[in-house]
């Protein structure tokens, strides 16, 4: 499915044209809904919101730059918390503070793959809001950071970082169903910084435009390998273990073709095996050939520790951006706290 997908919204031309009208009927709910929320809105926080997202469907890697954002944060002297829709996750209450041993069910995957991932506060509710001023209630941090929040309109923000594919792009600029867009390109005029992922871009270098688009602050992001850890031991391999090795590459991600190839790029000798985003994986979903290693990214490892057989690998990445776009974010930030403050 993810293929055929890959096909139709992000190859050449509009094969689902037919389905416009749909695309109209998605527009005008959409921004009905935005409006609404802009209506009823809350007043601002008593500290700064950052939001990260995107307007497209699928996997841009807006996890790993919010965990490389909740670093640098750290870094800076700030506590941050995390707030997450859950997608995927049902909780009994809201909001829900999650551990690393929530289960995935319960928070959603990405929820708990941040609080492993981070050490930090992940605070999981359909409500940013309700999740924000809880979080605050508590004393969790003193900076809230958004991941996948873009649409969530209801949510004040200071900041917004939008994230795009730098290979997909926006595909055949097209709103869903015909094409991957959540919101026209032209939302983008009101974000404050634009983040590429990959492609063929450095990530210390900043771009003036991208895919057609222009802003004025436009940088890159690098996905960087980071390590392969034994999914029941927590025993670490080197990296370079994977060259000439047989892997059975698991993924229910956005867009798994780039796990493969990044496994391919160290070495791996990769079969495929693609599952549809946030898929909840079973025991036979996992089965390996004799001899192979079974590799899974950390978002789908979450949901697979009860039952992982003994050759299952984690493989996380770690997002690299350049001290610039830091720099730019923290000061940006500061001068949110400051208004707030005055």
């Amino acid at each position: 499915m993810s293929a055929l997908i890959d096909r139709l919204w992000y190859g050449r031309g509009r094969p689902l044209g037919f389905l416009t009208p749909f695309s109209w009927l998605y527009q005008a709910v959409s921004t009905a809904r935005r409006r609404k929320a802009w209506d009823v809105r809350d007043d601002a926080l008593a500290a700064p919101v950052v939001v990260v997202g995107n307007i497209t469907a699928g996997g841009t890697g807006k996890s790993p730059l919010t965990a490389w954002l909740v670093s640098e944060l750290q870094s800076a002297g700030w506590r941050p918390v995390i707030l997450s829709r859950g997608y995927g996750g049902k909780s009994p209450t809201y909001p829900l503070l999650v551990t690393n041993d929530t289960p995935a069910r319960q928070a959603g995957d990405e929820p708990v793959m941040l609080a492993q991932t981070t050490g930090v506060p992940v605070v999981v509710d359909p409500s940013r809001r309700r999740a924000a001023d809880w979080a605050l209630a508590q004393e969790l941090g003193n900076i809230l950071v958004c991941d996948d929040g873009l649409q969530h309109y209801q949510l004040p923000r200071d900041l917004e970082l939008a994230v795009f594919d730098g290979v997909r792009g926006t595909g055949n600029g097209a709103l869903i169903p015909v094409g991957p867009l959540r919101e026209p390109v032209s939302r983008l005029s009101s974000v404050d910084f634009i983040v590429v992922n990959g492609g063929d871009f450095e990530p210390e270098v900043q771009l003036d435009s991208f895919d057609g688009i222009e802003h004025p602050d436009i940088h890159t992001m690098a996905l960087e390998p980071a390590s392969l850890v034994h999914l029941q031991t927590g025993q670490s391999r080197p990296l370079s273990d994977l060259q000439g090795q047989s892997v059975r590459a698991v993924a229910g991600i956005g867009n798994p073709g780039r796990f493969f190839d990044t496994l391919r790029g160290l070495g791996a000798r990769v079969s495929e095996a693609p599952f549809p985003d946030h898929h909840a994986f079973k025991a036979e979903d996992l089965a390996a050939d004799a001899g192979q290693w079974l590799v899974m990214t950390a978002k789908d490892a979450v949901k697979c520790r009860e039952f992982a057989p003994e050759n299952a690998w984690v493989f996380s990445v770690r997002a690299s951006l350049s001290r610039q776009f830091s720099e730019s974010v923290l000061s940006r930030i500061q001068h949110s706290a400051e208004q707030i403050i005055s």
